[in-house]
């Protein structure tokens, strides 16, 4: 599906069909109505990968990252 324009009317009857083809083939779809275009369907990008495992072989965690003692880098006043 190439970029079409189509009537607000047509594209009530004939929606569900429609939105497949743009998910499909790609294109964009310009709804009108009376003439005047309102509305523009186009296909959703494509996901991109999750961040997860993006830093592995490229960042090394050294030592408990959760649990650490604080107690030598501060100095207490009493």
């Amino acid at each position: 599906m190439k970029s079409t324009t189509m009537a607000a009317s047509e594209f009530k009857a004939k929606c569900l069909r429609l939105l497949d083809l743009v998910g499909e083939e790609g294109g964009t779809l310009v709804i009108t109505k009376r003439g005047r275009p309102v509305a523009k369907v186009v296909p959703v990008s494509p996901p991109k990968g999750t961040l997860r495992g993006a830093w592995r072989g490229i960042a090394r965690v050294k030592g408990d990252i959760v649990h650490f003692g604080t107690e030598e880098d501060w100095e207490a006043s009493i």
